[in-house]
């Protein structure tokens, strides 16, 4: 008998069995990566369900079956520039009675009330004692900021809202925020341009939605976080 074999057979005490190099020894590794891998796709795929039903919402949100009837009389009006429709039609609302005031928010610096007039069939007699301009808004918050300003300077208790009915829910977000005690009702504005019906048709649409979603849910988290470690909005 060959004294290596046997040697081989007998280990001293103590003495452990050699391993050999192929072989994992954390053979857990495999398997942890293997969980981390799958919680994630399915972390993936319900944010995925999730985003995609809150999307569907939102655009069902705009519909105009959906919106909410204007009432006949508030006690003023702010409209968010972004378009020559929307000015015309807070214009509309305030030329048959429907508030005391109108504010325009986000007008630029250099635009007199004459040329929004010109623009908006010649109504000056309304700006002359009806309608206020504010030239310090730069963005979505700065219209709620400015406008919340104007409601308590003239002790306004109920707020008709006009802008782009897509972006009409971002609005009324950053509105509620800085003014929990009024009333406020949407007047949305529908572009020809923009068939929110059959959105899905158009590519350019879809995508106007999803950046408005998504700048949506980011104001509602801001909200959310704002609840929790409370910021002071400038009054």
């Amino acid at each position: 008998m060959n004294t290596r074999d046997t040697a081989a057979k007998f280990k001293a005490p103590g003495e452990q069995e050699p391993v050999p190099a192929s072989v994992d020894k954390r053979p857990g590794r495999k398997s942890f990566v293997r969980r981390s891998v799958r919680f994630f796709l399915l972390l993936f795929l319900i944010c995925s369900v999730v985003f995609a039903a809150g999307f569907l919402w939102f655009v069902e949100v705009l519909q105009p079956a959906v919106q909410a009837v204007v009432p006949k009389h508030a006690d003023g009006i702010v409209v968010l520039t972004g378009g020559r429709d929307r000015i015309s039609q807070s214009l509309d609302l305030l030329e048959v009675g429907s508030a005391k005031r109108l504010l325009i928010s986000g007008v630029h610096p250099s635009t007199s009330a004459k040329q929004i007039a010109r623009l908006n069939s010649k109504r000056m007699w309304l700006f002359d004692c009806c309608v206020d301009l504010d030239r310090k808004a730069l963005n979505t918050i700065g219209n709620a900021e400015e406008t919340a300003n104007w409601v308590r300077k003239n002790q306004f208790n109920s707020l008709l809202v006009v802008t782009s009915a897509y972006h009409m829910p971002r609005a009324l977000a950053e509105l509620q925020v800085r003014l929990p005690d009024a009333e406020l009702y949407p007047s949305p504005v529908y572009h020809k341009e923009l068939d929110l019906e059959r959105w899905y048709e158009s590519s350019s649409i879809t995508k106007l939605l999803l950046r408005e979603y998504v700048k949506y849910i980011l104001v509602r988290l801001r909200v959310e976080l704002d609840a929790v470690f409370p910021v002071k909005h400038s009054s």
